[in-house]
Formats: structure tokens, sequence, C-alpha cells
């Protein structure tokens, strides 16, 4: 055994050293998995390579991926953050905390859309940003709310990454995107909630707007988040009325997508072909990624490795939350160096068992994982949103991770939160099969 987890993590440091090297990931996996095979097995790696990727690439739930991620990319063309932001802001104004919670409710809505974090972050910080900075708002909390309100475009659904992790589990993705939404409104309260205490403690970190508007007109400019919540209504409806799947759905969003373009008349042959071009690029390197994952999955089987890792990790005889702890440090390790999907690939196929065999729900730590994957968006030097981020507003990277701290700490309690309450992700999907 002893033997087997020393070739095992010296595949994960050939792996890893691959991608620190700039390689795709997708070799990267290839690479580990035929290290894996030749140094354990007499595995004949060509034919194992051939009929893993091809079991892993016809599943009908990874049909939903290419769909929604076209959706959102339609959408992201439109001027569907304007819109967002001249409604919300009205409505939102006048809390304590002002503006700031646009970024909030904003990301949490283009999240419902795009199912990306990056491009929720990208969207709303383009609206945002220099609104938020010609009336005086603190640029640190301005800087550290889209941040950390960004990355609800992984929980948020449909989220990109519930599809990942639903094909290498074998999950239900309905469910998980069913799971995601109490969590989702919990993070967005945690996080309305930070910023009202800091305005409230502070004033002149944020200011409200000056002037009252009466209720008819902030009813008025309401009237511009009419679309964006039907298409949300379309989509989660469908799924959760049991009227369609998730892929079913994702259609009805493509549909709906570029019926919202057409009123917004930014739908033409460019934008058509932009988007669609956007998709099938982001699609097929998710999906290279899904099989040569399933091929290292694949290999570490045969070579032992996740037996005997979890035989190892049995013998410390860790309490359940005590392994939670440990995995959540492993992730926010690997946040530093590999993005969300990597760290997922990566890792499921040794950690699925230590978890189902610690009693834990796959589709409860499915979401913990996500939020895992959400916090290691914000952490240096890897995160996607720090980079974001400091691409719209030039300033260091350390000082959009020091705006970014006290969210990434809000994380942590909503992963406390759900260990110690499985109903907020578990409750809604009770009735659902």
């Amino acid at each position: 055994m002893a033997e087997t987890l020393i070739y095992g993590l010296a595949v994960f440091s050939v792996i890893v050293a691959l991608l620190a090297g700039g390689l795709w990931v997708a070799p990267a996996l290839i690479a580990g998995g035929c290290l894996a095979l030749y140094a354990l097995t007499g595995v004949p790696v060509g034919s194992l390579l051939a009929s893993s990727i091809w079991d892993a690439s016809h599943h009908w739930p990874l049909t939903a991926l290419p769909l929604f991620v076209w959706m959102g990319e339609i959408l992201f063309r439109s001027r569907l953050s304007s819109d967002l932001y001249q409604g919300l802001a009205p409505m939102l104004g006048r809390l304590p905390g002002g503006l700031l919670h646009v970024n909030v409710v904003g990301c949490g809505v283009m999240a419902s859309i795009t199912g990306s974090s990056a491009v929720t972050a990208a969207t709303i910080g383009r609206m945002s940003l220099p609104e938020l900075d010609r009336q005086g708002y603190d640029q640190r909390l301005a800087i550290g709310s889209l941040a950390g309100s960004g990355t609800l475009g992984l929980l948020i659904p449909p989220s990109i990454m519930m599809i990942v992790y639903g094909v290498l589990t074998q999950q239900s993705i309905a469910r998980l995107f069913i799971a995601g939404l109490l969590p989702g409104l919990m993070l967005m309260l945690l996080f309305a909630g930070y910023i009202a205490a800091r305005a409230i403690l502070s004033p002149d970190t944020a200011p409200r707007l000056p002037e009252r508007m009466p209720l008819a007109a902030k009813l008025w400019a309401m009237r511009r988040l009419a679309p964006v919540f039907a298409l949300m209504a379309l989509v989660i409806g469908a799924i959760y009325g049991g009227v369609a799947t998730p892929t079913e759905a994702a259609t009805l969003g493509v549909l709906g997508a570029l019926g919202i373009s057409a009123a917004y008349r930014t739908l033409n042959w460019q934008s058509f072909r932009d988007a669609l071009g956007a998709a099938v690029r982001t699609s097929c390197m998710i999906t290279f990624i899904l099989c040569s994952a399933a091929f290292l999955s694949v290999a570490l089987g045969f070579a032992g490795v996740p037996s005997a890792l979890s035989g190892a990790i049995a013998g410390w005889d860790l309490s359940p939350y005590a392994l939670l702890l440990v995995l959540t440090g492993l992730y926010l390790f690997l946040g530093c160096f590999l993005e969300g999907a990597s760290m997922m690939v990566l890792t499921l196929p040794i950690v699925q068992p230590l978890v189902e065999a610690a009693g834990f729900d796959m589709i409860w730590f499915g979401i913990f994982l996500i939020i895992c994957i959400e916090m290691a968006q914000i952490t240096p030097p890897v995160g996607m949103n720090l980079f974001v981020l400091q691409g719209m507003t030039g300033r260091g990277l350390p000082l959009i991770f020091r705006s970014s701290l006290p969210f990434f700490v809000l994380m942590l309690v909503a992963l406390v939160l759900i260990s110690l309450v499985p109903g907020i992700v578990l409750w809604p999907v009770g009735g659902l099969s």
C-alpha cells in the first residue's frame, strides 16, 4: 500500500508540475494516467485511453453544457448588464451600503444566466465600478464585493461547475441545480449583511443615493429587469417543475436569450457568430478536460491508488467533520495553483469514495465542493476573479486580494452553516428524483 501511495503522489506531482509549466490541463491529465498505468499495471494504455474517452464523451447530461455556455455568451453581448444596473439601483441605492448591493444582487441574477464566475464579475463590474468610483464609494469595498459576488456564478444554477461535477460523480444535474439555490441566496444575504454593517460603522465608505425616488418611478425602472427574470423563470422553473431536463431547459434558455438579444437589437450575424464560436471553444475545452479526467480516474483505479489512499485515511480514524476540514484545506491549497475544473477532475476519483464512506450525501458534497472552488476563485496566485478585476481596475493583485478577504471569510462561514445544517442544501431537492 505504501508503495502505491508513493507512486500516486509521484503521479500527482508530475501533473502539478506539467500544469505549472503551462501545459494544457487535458494533456497533463492524460500524461498522469499513462504514467500510473506504466508504473503500476500491465494494462495496454492505448486501448484504455480510447475506451475511457469514448465512454466519457457520450453522456447525455453533458449536452446541457454547450447550450448553457452559448446562452451566457449570447446575453453577454446584449445590453443586459446595463438594464440590470439601471433596474436595481433605484431599489437598492438607499439601503445601508447603497449601490454596493447592486454588485451582490446583480451578480446573483447574472449568475443564474451565465453560469460562469468570470463572466459574471466582468459583466457587472463593467457597469458598476465606474459609477461607484464616481460617487465616492470606498474602492476596496467595491472591489471586494464584486470579487466575492462574482463567484456566485459557480453556485447559482445553471452552473457549469455543477454540470462538470454531475458528470464526474454520476449525480443528477437537475438535483444539483436546485440544491444550489438556497446556499446561493444565503451567500448573497451574508455579503449584503457585511456590506450594510460596514456602511453603518463607516458611513463614508458607502454613501446612499441622495434623493428619494417615488415608488412609481422605482417600479417603472424595474421594468428593465423583466427580460432577465422571465428567462430565469423559464430555465429554472422548467427544471424545478419537472417539465424539462437540464438539456431541454438549456435549449429553452438559448431560444430565450436569442429572443432577448433580438429585442435589444444586438442580434446580428456578427454577434451570433462570435457567441457561437466562444461557446464552442469553451465547451470543447471543458469536454476535453472531462474525457481526460475520466481516463485518469480509470488509470488510478487500475493502479489501486484510490483504494490505497482510502485505506490510509481510514487508518487515521477521522470523524466525518474532521475529514471535511482536511478536504477544505486540500482544496484551498490546490486553489492556489489550479482552477476549479482542474481541481474537480484531479481529486474526485480519490475523494468521492472517502466522502461516501463517511456517510455524506454526494449532492450535498457537490455544493460544499463548489463553495470551496468559489473561494479558490479569489485566492492568489491563480484566482480567476482576481485577474478579471485586476484587468478592469488596473490595481495590483495584493490589494485586490486584501479587498476580497472579508468575502473569503464569509464563504468559510457558509461552509460551516451548510455543514451544521445540511438541510439548507438538501431540503429543496427532497422531492426530486
